[in-house]
């Protein structure tokens, strides 16, 4: 047990720093020598040498990058641009327009400080086709002496309509002398940056960085396992810095140049190699051993009242294998909505409570750890083991009593929301932690969780488990440093829910059918994205749908369910829903997770276009959870865009959550998919987890082979890519 002065110890050091660290610690222990460039010193190749030795910069720019994580050359070279200007014409100002962005060249002709306000620099610049303005809020003495009348300027900014006509607020500018051509020859490359650093000083520092590469090349970790025509470090590097007059801008604006596609694979190999360092590294962790008594297992089997299906059976091995190791279980379980991942959880919590622990089962939503709460009971309590709830709506006697229940040991199960990692949550004896929707909660939340069980002698087992299942080749990347499990199965009797898109305009006709089908004995949902009517979104807000189907359909029994209820109103409307004395419910997107009604066969999403894959298909799984046949109906308002009308198509295509869950990668992006989890992963520069996507089996072919044959070279490689900031992967 953690004692409490040492639990408060532990949660106040930054969490961030905790987890880097620990993660460092096991990549210097990987590579057998000290220090956050393990394979190469930093006097062996100059791009290693400190960004201190160029020139302009001092202890105050040194320190801005190294907010940015740069400390080397190296790592300058590392900071890509994020996007390019094309500052290669000059159109005649006479000729540009609101909202471009784009270069000019003229003289002053007259510069003055005016005070409307506040105290302003007003440039006027002409070239003989039309003039414009230069706004300076933010200037020095020197800056208004030097804009001075005569003088010849090139400008770069947006240009907006201002009270004088034309202008440009806080344009980049730079003095032309007598026969210096104004334009570039390249594309600009603009790059993230922090306060106090600003892109001319970059890019003038990356120019330097440049020289440096041209002297010594930095080493190629990858080179030997990539096809001879590709790019190499130095050439990528120099090419997407500078990029000539000739390149081809579409693919570098697109970010599918051959030089991009060689670092983007270079940087998604070193995020990789990063959490494959992380996953294996917990070998050498403390753990304990988890056995339940002899026949516990058979015991809770015969209690659930149905049979587990094949994959359940598989995925259930796997996770009581690794609870038996004296190495701390780090699981991922993900499968599609309703395949059953809560009982696998309510078998690892029995094994837990026969050995003497604890089990903290985090869910996002108080519906959802309602519906586990009266689950985890149904199944454990005839086992003799204790579930508690431990919410924020709980009053202060019930919150006193579960505190009191979890400190001393009574309550081996701890269901609960975000309330579970409070400072005053405090555990007997905790030894495992179960996430549910992982992607809902972030890495610091998971870790406070952790910590709470955490000892020198042990860390809790922690299985981690989603409803949205993730492409095979993503989650060997980004989820490299757990074990995942797959529930690709659904319970046997499970008819497919039948899916269709109609126009806003039926809905009059939709109530009918609405109407019919409750008089079946069958339920519906009628599920409304926002709550009350909004000025910028035109959706059927969920109160007004409620009063217009209440007298619409004056025979049926409706329920309205939302988020801003109290919890106690949202228990009584979800209970008398599964209860059948409510017919219909309206309400927003907090059905998502938490109602599980088998007798509930219509769901209805309104404003379907609005929403992504993701929701719509953890939406649609709240039916379909019975024998009977359900449908779900999607109305959408025309026209619908590209990008909606697909979604609506996949939907009405497939049920398949990996098949949705591959196109909303490839339509919306990993965030979507992976959630929070991404706070926990190095930042990507230049890749891109989706435009990138096919270059994931080579990734994980060359990560697995660095790994296993020479871990110097790995360790060197997340090196230049993480810049030492590690960030969470343990978690």
């Amino acid at each position: 047990m953690v004692s409490p002065r040492c639990h408060a110890a532990l949660l106040s050091r930054s969490t961030r720093s905790w987890c880097s660290e620990r993660l460092e610690q096991g990549l210097q222990a990987r590579s057998g020598s000290v220090g956050d460039r393990p394979a190469v010193s930093r006097s062996d190749s100059p791009t290693e040498q400190s960004v201190a030795t160029l020139k302009g910069v001092g202890p105050r720019i040194g320190e801005r990058l190294e907010r940015l994580g740069i400390a080397t050359i190296g790592d300058l070279l590392c900071l890509l641009p994020i996007r390019y200007e094309d500052r290669t014409q000059i159109p005649p100002i006479g000729s540009v327009a609101p909202g471009q962005k784009v270069l000019v060249a003229g003289t002053v002709e007259l510069a003055e400080v005016v005070f409307r306000r506040r105290r302003t620099l007003l440039c006027r610049i002409a070239d003989g086709t039309g003039s414009l303005t230069l706004r300076f809020f933010h200037f020095s003495r020197a800056q208004q002496e030097n804009l001075k009348r005569g003088a010849r300027l090139s400008c770069f900014g947006e240009v907006r309509l201002g009270p004088t006509g034309l202008e440009m607020v806080h344009p980049e500018y730079t003095f032309i002398g007598r026969g210096e051509q104004a334009v570039n020859d390249r594309l600009t490359p603009v790059y993230p940056t922090t306060e106090g650093l600003y892109q001319q000083r970059l890019r003038g520092l990356m120019a330097q960085a440049l020289q440096v590469l041209e002297r010594a090349e930095p080493i190629d970790h990858i080179a030997g396992r990539l096809p001879p025509d590709w790019p190499t470090l130095a050439e990528a590097f120099e090419l997407l810095h500078a990029p000539p007059p000739d390149v081809d801008k579409d693919a570098l604006l697109e970010g599918t140049h051959p030089c991009q596609r060689r670092l983007a694979l270079e940087e998604l190999v070193a995020q990789r190699l990063s959490l494959l360092t992380a996953g294996r590294d917990r070998e050498r962790e403390p753990g304990e051993a988890l056995s339940a008594r002899d026949g516990r297992i058979d015991e809770l089997r015969a209690h659930l009242g149905f049979e587990l299906t094949g994959a359940q059976q598989r995925v259930l091995s796997q996770v009581l294998d690794d609870l038996a190791r004296a190495q701390p279980m780090h699981r991922l379980v993900q499968g599609d909505v309703g395949c059953g991942k809560t009982v696998i959880a309510a078998f690892a919590a029995l094994v837990a409570a026969d050995a003497g622990r604890q089990t903290a089962v985090m869910v996002p939503t108080e519906l959802l750890a309602e519906q586990h709460v009266r689950n985890f009971t149904q199944w454990l309590a005839p086992l003799d083991v204790e579930v508690v709830c431990l919410t924020g709506s709980l009053g202060a006697a019930d919150r006193s009593r579960s505190l009191e229940a979890i400190a001393n040991g009574d309550s081996a199960v701890v269901i609960g929301t975000h309330a579970l990692f409070q400072d005053d949550v405090e555990f007997r004896a905790l030894g495992l932690v179960v996430v549910d929707e992982q992607h809902r909660f972030g890495v610091h939340q998971r870790l406070a969780l952790m910590l709470k069980g955490s000892t020198p002698n042990a860390i809790p087992h922690q299985l981690v488990m989603t409803a949205t299942p993730i492409p095979r080749t993503l989650a060997m990347t980004a989820y490299a440093d757990l074990d995942c499990s797959v529930i690709d199965e659904l319970p046997p009797g499970r008819t497919p829910v039948t899916t269709v898109a109609i126009p806003v305009a039926r809905r009059a006709e939709l109530a009918a059918r609405i109407d019919s089908h409750c008089d079946t004995g069958q339920q519906a949902y009628w599920v409304c994205p926002l709550i009350e009517e909004s000025e910028t979104l035109d959706s059927q807000a969920a109160e007004q749908l409620y009063a217009e189907l209440f007298e619409a359909l004056p025979r049926r029994r409706i329920g309205l369910l939302h988020g801003r209820m109290r919890p106690r109103d949202k228990d009584a409307v979800m209970r008398a829903f599964k209860s059948g004395e409510i017919e219909l419910l309206v309400a927003t997107t907090v059905v998502e997770v938490g109602v599980d009604v088998p007798n509930a066969t219509l769901m209805v999403i309104e404003s379907a276009e609005r929403l992504g894959l993701a929701q719509l298909h953890q939406l649609r799984g709240r039916v379909g959870r019975g024998h009977e046949a359900s449908n779900c109906i999607l109305l959408y308002k025309p026209p619908l865009s590209a990008l909606a009308r697909e979604r609506l198509g996949v939907m009405r295509e497939t049920t398949d959550g990996f098949k949705v869950a591959q196109k909303d990668l490839e339509l919306r992006g990993p965030g979507e998919v992976l959630g929070t989890r991404q706070t926990g992963l190095m930042q990507l520069r230049v890749a891109d987890l989706v435009r990138d996507a096919d270059l994931l089996p080579q990734v994980i072919e060359i990560s697995d082979a660095l790994y296993a044959t020479e871990p110097k070279r790995a360790a060197a490689l997340v090196a230049r890519w993480n810049s030492g900031q590690l960030r969470y992967a343990k978690v």
